[in-house]
């Protein structure tokens, strides 16, 4: 079939885009992504250019860049360039320059696509074709992956579209061989100390002494990995559903449960949406062993995964600063982390047998009540809780009290207190200060009720 009707076709079948689309093409000056340029002009697509320039070969780099400068001209489109100082960038954050052109690269298409001068663009097209696929795969299988890892580069990424992964770099040398397209070649691609280039370069060649078809069978396992990629989502979003409750920021599973499954791979579907790694499947294992309490965090500390007696709690991390939310007496709605309080006054002296409802003693109440995160050190009166040989309640550790109350870590982080003239009135949700309680010569009560959020 001819390159040109391929390319359409490949286009529709797979959705990239539309004729009525306008496109940023990413362009280097090599091979591939001039031939892309061709394709879509032929094609009758509407496309402006982005260069570039990272500065790393000199006067090479310079030359690159004046090349599509000139294309852009031949093709009558604009060409955005970009200059980088590479080399810095690469020291300063301490990466590799091939991982520094990268992060730079698409740190500038991600800007491109957000200004609202380009809001008329709507895809960013790359010209990775099937080799580069091909050497994807390799290099996720020697480095260690999944079975994600085993798809190659998605056709589709967000905005970003690939409509050559269907080309061997052969067939592209071959269309612009027959159509006399001038291109750039980069010197450093014949140099194998780059990983990519190694496998390009040695490997591959070296394994089509053995296997002459390895290029086509590996493009056909690529294929085959994705819809087995398919079928195996569709298995873990089940399994999910078993075993995964939401429970308001959190996720509880049974631990019992999911262990019977021995399956390291689920467990990593699980915890990987929540920016734990793979290298964390170990650790959760060890943690289903562990007494209750214990827990592990996200190596961004935006999440933990905390075993709560026969349950794995994953929830977001909660800062330990303490709210301070003072409470008018003209206030009848106060919001805060967990929902909202409403306050009113009542002349009913009977106590509410919700939890979410505390009715105290007005006279006892002195305002303004401050409403805050509980802390170490606090302590309070529990209604109900006597002491034996005195008759009388007893004091008692609010952090204690939380124990006692079989909480588990991420409850007690949110749990909030309020409190009157220096004494706590309420565990809000939980138990109120026997001191406050409404008694036979209560006149008048104060009502406060938890909405949650």
């Amino acid at each position: 079939m001819p390159i040109l009707k391929h390319f359409i076709e490949t286009i529709k079948q797979q959705n990239l885009f539309s004729s009525k689309d306008k496109l940023l093409l990413a362009v280097s000056g090599g091979v591939d992504s001039v031939v892309l340029c061709i394709l879509c002009k032929q094609a009758g697509f509407d496309f402006i250019i982005a260069h570039c320039n990272f500065q790393l070969r000199g006067e090479e780099s310079e030359s690159d860049e004046q090349f599509v400068r000139g294309l852009g001209k031949t093709f009558g489109v604009e060409v955005l360039v970009k200059k980088f100082d590479t080399e810095k960038y690469a020291i300063d954050n301490k990466l590799s320059t091939q991982e520094a052109a990268r992060n730079l690269r698409y740190e500038w298409f991600e800007e491109l696509m957000s200004q609202s001068t380009n809001k008329l663009i709507n895809h960013l097209l790359t010209a990775h074709h099937g080799d580069d696929n091909i050497e994807t795969l390799l290099m996720h299988f020697f480095r260690g992956t999944g079975l994600r890892g085993l798809t190659g580069i998605p056709a589709v990424n967000k905005y970003i579209k690939r409509p050559l992964l269907h080309f061997s770099k052969e067939a592209l040398l071959a269309f612009a061989k027959k159509n006399n397209i001038a291109f750039v070649e980069d010197a450093s691609n014949q140099s194998s100390k780059y990983t990519r280039n190694f496998f390009r370069n040695e490997l591959i060649p070296a394994i089509s002494k053995v296997y002459p078809q390895v290029k086509e069978n590996l493009q056909n396992n690529i294929q085959r990995f994705k819809e087995i990629e398919n079928l195996y989502q569709l298995s873990v979003t089940e399994l999910k559903k078993k075993l995964c409750k939401q429970k308001g920021s959190e996720i509880h599973i049974p631990v019992n449960k999911l262990m019977q499954y021995n399956n390291k791979a689920l467990i990593y579907e699980i915890i990987h949406p929540y920016n734990f790694q793979e290298k964390q499947v170990e650790e959760v294992v060890k943690l289903a062993t562990s007494e209750s309490g214990k827990y592990i965090t996200s190596p961004d500390s935006q999440f933990r995964i905390i075993k709560h007696r026969r349950w794995f709690i994953i929830s977001p991390v909660v800062t330990t600063e303490s709210a301070n939310i003072i409470i008018e007496e003209s206030d009848k709605q106060v919001f805060f982390s967990l929902g909202s309080l409403g306050i009113e006054s009542t002349s009913d002296n009977k106590p509410s047998a919700s939890n979410n409802i505390a009715t105290l003693d007005a006279k006892e109440v002195k305002f303004p009540l401050l409403l805050r995160k509980w802390k170490t050190g606090d302590y309070f009166y529990p209604l109900g809780m006597k002491n034996l040989p005195t008759g009388k309640v007893g004091k008692k550790k609010i952090s204690r009290f939380l124990i006692d109350a079989k909480l588990s870590k991420t409850e007690k982080e949110n749990t909030w207190v309020i409190e009157s003239k220096q004494r706590i009135c309420w565990i809000v949700g939980y138990r109120i200060d026997d001191r406050f309680k409404l008694t036979s010569n209560t006149k008048e009560g104060i009502k406060i009720s938890l909405q949650s959020e």
